[in-house]
């Protein structure tokens, strides 16, 4: 399903980054950096809610705006029942709802919000995000006292902190559209290897966007997939090509290959996690359209949606892909 916005735009963005991603190739351009798992907390979990509060804060400090102004906030992160979100919006003053929709939280987030503001239920909303290595570690995989060895499919959790400003009143970006993706499930068991699990949903999400609005990959500036990692990436353009007849060229990327510094940093292949995408568009590709670098982005979250109560019963994992257009006008 396709949903056509005509009055919902981009005020402004925030970003916090954390170990390893403000080593990366994206480190002069986060608002708040800090340099350990920590950060002045006591356990990593507060470390979260902390950089979530935080990326919050200098969205409403950059839009010179006050909580009250705030219509309503939506947030995501990976802890159970959204716990991050939870705790860091029970400090707030601001109508909250958390979803989970893992790494594809980013996109679903602005499709609803972009929803009740288009439908003039409201002006001004917030879409936030987090993740963080260590507690996602220790949810989904191993204890990270282990120190368990882990194949090179493996991709890497993002720590930091994310948050956009959606209004009703004309700015230089638009959100123009929203492709609903649906859940897919390949039978892929394998926790350490997310590309493989996510590439069908967002094979998927992709073909039925361009479908639905009757538009080419070479319409798009930029085509930016979630997290699907240096060995995702490339089974992606091969599966898209194989599957739907969309050859993918220059103008695509996965977001997990541009976060961090393959050159310096054990990270795998690449980036993870709800935050891994809005690091990257919110300190990179924003910037770049409002310079009319690039004008047309297609953006697709890419999410796995695995428990660790399902990975323990060896279950397989299902994943779903989310679509936002946005535009320069």
């Amino acid at each position: 399903m396709n949903i056509k916005f005509n009055n919902v735009y981009v005020q402004e963005v925030s970003t916090v980054a954390g170990p390893f991603v403000i080593e990366g190739p994206l480190k002069d351009k986060f608002d708040k950096k800090f340099i350990d798992f920590y950060d002045g907390e006591k356990t990593f979990e507060m470390c979260e809610m902390k950089e979530l509060q935080e990326a919050i804060q200098i969205l409403l400090d950059k839009t010179k705006m006050q909580q009250e102004d705030i219509d309503f906030a939506i947030s995501a992160d990976l802890m159970n029942q959204s716990t991050i979100s939870n705790f860091a919006y029970s400090k707030l003053e601001i109508p909250y709802l958390g979803v989970y929709n893992a790494c594809a939280s980013m996109c679903e987030s602005i499709l609803l919000a972009s929803s009740i503001i288009e439908n003039k239920s409201a002006k001004n909303a917030i879409c936030s995000t987090s993740s963080h290595n260590m507690t996602a570690e220790r949810q989904f995989r191993n204890p990270v006292e282990y120190g368990a060895p882990k194949p090179k499919t493996t991709t890497f959790t993002v720590t930091g902190a994310t948050g956009i400003m959606l209004t009703s009143n004309k700015t230089d970006i638009k959100v123009t559209s929203a492709t609903v993706g649906k859940v897919i499930d390949m039978g892929v068991m394998n926790v350490f290897d997310m590309g493989s699990v996510m590439t069908p949903s967002a094979g998927y999400t992709l073909n039925e966007h361009l479908k639905q609005t009757n538009t080419n990959v070479s319409d798009y500036d930029l085509i930016l997939t979630g997290d699907l990692g240096i060995y995702g990436k490339q089974i992606f353009k091969e599966y898209c090509y194989k599957e739907y007849g969309i050859k993918l060229e220059d103008n695509y990327d996965d977001s997990a290959t541009r976060i961090y510094d393959f050159n310096s940093e054990d990270i795998y292949a690449g980036g993870s996690g709800p935050s891994c995408l809005p690091l990257v568009v919110y300190s990179d590709i924003i910037p770049r359209m409002r310079n009319k670098e690039l004008k047309k982005v297609l953006l697709i979250a890419t999410g796995a949606l695995m428990s660790p109560t399902t990975c323990n019963q060896k279950l397989s994992i299902p994943s779903v892909s989310h679509a936002i257009c946005l535009e320069v006008i």
